[in-house]
């Protein structure tokens, strides 16, 4: 009862405040956080008990089952749990209702960079042409394709928008096309959960087949008979993707054959078609292992047969070309290798070398075409591109010019050819889509990012690649970004991001290009990503070093690079931020608690907090498929090292820099009662008058709102919080 007297309490101050009169008004634009009475969580302890230590969880009762979210109608605890949330939202609302013209401001700039009507640089295939584009003032995409003899005519395969209407959350997951090209399978997520019910649609009726498979991940991969068709689905509690079934069209997925079930808690599995179009394969993936098996796509009832056998520390994936699979492996090689192997003999006694291990370079992934081999690698923690002929001929690196910068091969199904399509960006430089003569060298850029300010030149920007020497001696890149002409000093605002896991995420943190970074930078910001260890960037020494008993040095990289930047004038703990979502998040956290004095302002997006919890119940999404990453919490030596960092489990009675966490209702990456707790734990405990809110969106997960625009508004909301702190109005 006393709980919900808090939560009409904080609902009565908001409605007051909104219903002032006309002469209140500047003075409710300027009111302070600190007249507000935040909300104010229950607290029911709960013991919980490990290894002879004990932790008292006073907001474990925010955790709600999917089927209490579920349910039509809310018991006790969800109520409970929707009002503090509802409450929280109402908090911040008021607590940043004197942005509200900022924000709108923000997201009107970051809309109108981006042009409306935009269309992807179409890729070709099996005889078609396919695309996607936005028609203007439409949120969701149009999936077109064209056939390659009679371009004039466009195919709408898949309507966004008209599929999206009456849902507040809608996603496309994979599309696949049958070889006869009549067939469309897709994925469709309305929940935000990542759990897909793959659709069937004949595209020369244009009727949509009556099959549909729950639960999936998404994607079908078809067999050459343009009938049978392969799919993961996930486990209903924990959605590990556990299972792979072969479905024929026109029947019921009740009567769909399992040809795969990985029992392995710690492992997933996939289905996916060689670039060859001649196997079909079958991956099971584990942080620190993996397996394949195949059968040949002319044959989809055929028997499976095993690649290599799963072993602890080996990782290898796998496609295929002519008579050999190539597969890139850490097999003896800690920056990995590529090797060969004959169909007939694939156990790793029989892999040949084609490029052997480096120390210095990490091999990254490959894409093979009929004569030329291209190698993704990383150098020196930047990305490098490495063409050559199958004979060894003519190896080189595409040359790139800037300081900081990200370029990857994109979509290359066309085996027969000597044009490589890759994108690269920078951190001045809009996204770009390149098509590369392998054989000339020469480069035409399909498209670059358009953005739509008069004023906009990559000109008017400077990136520099720092290096900041660390606690134990390490030297930690940096890259940075700001506006040419700005003053650099110690009033100088700048916000670090970094995400700081590699791992089972597959994510370093890249040098991009982004077109909303713009309305930080032309208000005197300086933008800077730094490379901590827990990604990839300088090879794979690199992720080791920022792993299970070595996690700190994340942490420790990330508070070293922002006292690096302020010894060197950039910017003082009066006027930096920082910034990092989902596993980044946890970086956050740590930060926070361990030197929260360096930041005057905090974005902790999605926040990976409560580690010993989460990784304590198995039952809850990632948590037994990244034991490798954080380790696991029944092992002793893990659970002490886990305590000593865990952002929950480490909220003292001290002052925190202003914080803003993000969070989504339905997310099923790091569920929503983590920031929840935490922030009810950090307004208990915490000494200052900072400002900490959060803001949940309750209709979305993960990754945020699904329409094209929608997603600004959290962005406009976090850049309003910083620039609201350096007293920027507009």
């Amino acid at each position: 009862m006393k709980t919900k007297l808090v939560y009409f309490f904080i609902i009565f101050t908001i409605f007051f405040v909104a219903c002032k009169t006309d002469t209140d008004t500047e003075k409710t634009k300027s009111i302070e956080h600190s007249s507000i009475k935040p909300p104010i969580a229950k607290k029911i302890p709960e013991k919980l008990e490990a290894h002879d230590d004990i932790r008292i969880d006073n907001y474990f009762w925010m955790r709600l089952s999917d089927k209490q979210k579920n349910a039509e109608i809310p018991d006790a605890q969800t109520q409970d749990v929707l009002d503090y949330l509802n409450a929280e939202n109402e908090y911040k609302n008021i607590a940043m209702k004197h942005t509200d013209s900022l924000q709108k401001k923000l997201f009107d700039e970051m809309v109108s960079r981006v042009k409306k009507d935009d269309a992807s640089v179409p890729y070709n295939d099996n005889g078609y042409s396919y695309y996607t584009r936005y028609e203007e003032g439409l949120d969701y995409a149009l999936y077109c394709r064209k056939k390659l003899d009679d371009t004039n005519k466009e195919e709408i395969i898949l309507n966004g928008p008209e599929m999206a209407k009456n849902h507040s959350y809608f996603a496309i997951g994979g599309r696949s096309i049958s070889i006869n090209n009549k067939l469309l399978a897709f994925g469709v997520d309305t929940v935000s959960r990542r759990r897909y019910v793959i659709q069937f649609k004949n595209l020369e009726s244009g009727e949509l087949l009556s099959d549909k498979l729950e639960n999936t991940s998404g994607r079908a991969v078809w067999a050459n008979d343009n009938k049978t068709l392969f799919y993961a689905t996930k486990d209903s509690i924990t959605l590990r993707q556990d299972k792979i079934y072969k479905h024929v069209l026109g029947t019921d997925q009740s009567q769909d054959e399992l040809v795969f079930e990985e029992k392995d808690e710690t492992f997933l599995c996939f289905v996916y078609k060689s670039k060859s179009r001649k196997y079909i394969m079958i991956g099971s993936d584990q942080t620190l292992s993996t397996e394949y098996r195949y059968i040949n796509a002319d044959t989809p009832n055929g028997e499976w047969k095993l690649i290599q056998a799963r072993e602890k520390d080996l990782e290898y994936s796998v496609d295929h070309y002519d008579d050999h699979f190539y597969i890139r492996t850490n097999l003896n090689a800690k920056n990995f290798r590529l090797v060969k192997t004959p169909i007939s003999s694939t156990t790793k006694e029989n892999w040949i070398d084609v490029i052997p291990h480096r120390e210095n370079v990490l091999l990254q992934n490959f894409e093979i075409f009929k004569e030329h081999l291209v190698i993704q690698e990383r150098v020196d923690g930047l990305r490098t591109i490495r063409v050559m002929k199958w004979n060894g001929d003519n190896d080189h690196y595409i040359k790139f010019k800037d300081p900081a910068y990200v370029a990857y091969p994109t979509t290359n199904l066309d085996f027969n050819t000597n044009i490589l399509r890759y994108q690269y960006s920078s951190l001045t430089t809009p996204t770009s889509t390149i098509e590369y003569n392998m054989e000339t060298k020469k480069e035409t850029i399909l498209k670059e990012q358009e953005v739509l300010d008069p004023n906009f030149s990559k000109d008017n920007y400077t990136s520099e690649r720092l290096y900041a020497t660390v606690r134990d001696g390490v030297k930690v890149p940096i890259s940075i970004v700001y506006k040419k002409g700005i003053e650099i000093s110690n009033n100088t605002p700048l916000l670090l991001y970094s995400y700081g896991s590699y791992g089972s995420y597959g994510s370093s943190t890249e040098p991009f290009f982004s077109s909303n970074r713009l309305s930080l930078l032309d208000r005197g910001f300086v933008y800077a990503m730094a490379h901590i260890r827990g990604g990839q960037e300088i090879g794979r020494h690199w992720y080791e070093d920022g792993k299970l008993l070595k996690k700190k040095n994340t942490f420790t990289d990330f508070i070293d690079c922002g006292d690096f930047l302020v010894s060197e004038g950039y910017t003082s703990p009066d006027h930096m931020y920082a910034m990092g979502g989902s596993a980044g998040g946890l970086l956050m956290g740590a930060i926070m608690n361990m030197k929260p004095e360096l930041w005057n302002g905090v974005v902790a997006a999605v926040p990976f907090v409560d580690v010993i919890s989460t990784m304590m119940d198995e039952t809850i999404p990632l948590t037994t498929f990244e034991f490798d990453e954080w380790g696991n919490p029944k092992n002793k030596e893990y659970y002490e090292y886990m305590k000593s960092y865990s952002p929950y489990d480490n909220v003292e009675a001290k002052a925190y820099p202003n914080t803003l966490i993000t969070t989504g209702y339905w997310d099923s990456q790091v569920q929503y009662w983590e920031p929840a707790k935490w922030i009810a734990k950090l307004r208990e405990l915490k000494t200052d008058d900072n400002l900490l809110i959060m803001d949940c969106d309750m209709k979305t997960g993960h990754g945020g709102a699904s329409g094209r625009f929608e997603r600004y508004k959290r962005t406009a909301l976090s850049y309003a919080f910083m620039m609201d702190l350096e007293g920027m109005k507009k």
